[in-house]
């Protein structure tokens, strides 16, 4: 088992690429610590965890909110007694333009793309840092490295990702904190059906055209979750600062 003995805080976890990543870091032997607004469907993230012969704490939180994110730190360090790896997973999308979308809608997607992640490694690197080292994994986008249409909040939210962890990376490397971007392409996940309904489009219409890249297919949660563990674990000691795109060929 590649995470035997580390502690993983993921946020996001109730659904898509988080719940795909919480379970596939147990299924490394990582104790998991679960953090999402969906507490029902947490809880069966956690119970699938618990079947298979995992540890899991769920914490219903909203990781924007710096009271929330610090309590989902305190909840892995009063379970676990530690943190060796940071999953920041939880992100939400916006398909608008800049003259159609609202300064509150504007904010609400940079609170959960991009502050959640500056709240959860403000709390965990110190940790990290006591403790030897760890490793962050920020959940980026293709739409992070290039521009993409009607999405304008979130195109901004992950390009701010993707540089925030070169910085995270400079910063932290002597401590031995590994810090990396992962940035998937279309996957199929609800949010990938809620796009499709935010801009009008058939739902077969819009994933047929989500599929249109060279391997021809979307990409799965699965997909994205094992690269995911691919940076968490020591398999990828000597890589930090890198931005990892999980397309399909998408940005090719």
């Amino acid at each position: 088992m590649k995470l035997l003995g580390k502690v993983a805080i993921v946020t996001g976890a109730a659904g898509g690429i988080g719940s795909a990543t919480a379970l596939a870091l147990s299924a490394e032997g990582a104790r998991a610590v679960l953090a999402d607004l969906d507490g029902a469907k947490l809880a069966e993230v956690a119970r699938q965890i618990g079947a298979a012969g995992g540890e899991a704490e769920a914490v219903v939180a909203d990781v924007s909110d710096p009271g929330d994110a610090e309590r989902v730190v305190d909840a892995a360090v009063a379970r676990f007694g530690r943190i060796d790896v940071l999953v920041n997973n939880a992100g939400i999308i916006r398909r608008t333009t800049v003259l159609d979308i609202t300064p509150e809608e504007w904010d609400k997607v940079f609170a959960v793309n991009v502050k959640s992640i500056y709240l959860l490694c403000r709390g965990v690197v110190p940790l990290m840092a006591a403790a030897g080292g760890g490793s962050i994994v920020n959940i980026g986008s293709g739409w992070g490295l290039k521009g993409g249409g009607q999405a304008i909040s979130y195109c901004a939210s992950k390009g701010a990702v993707v540089n925030m962890t070169r910085a995270l990376a400079i910063d932290h490397g002597p401590a031995n904190i590994r810090v990396n971007c992962v940035c998937p392409g279309d996957v199929n996940t609800g949010m990938l059906l809620d796009e499709a309904r935010q801009v009008g489009a058939t739902p077969s219409n819009f994933l047929a055209e989500a599929a249109d890249r060279p391997l021809g297919r979307m990409g799965q949660p699965g997909e994205i979750a094992s690269a995911i563990v691919w940076l968490a674990s020591d398999d990828s000691s000597y890589v930090t600062g890198a931005a990892i795109s999980v397309d399909g060929g998408g940005n090719a």
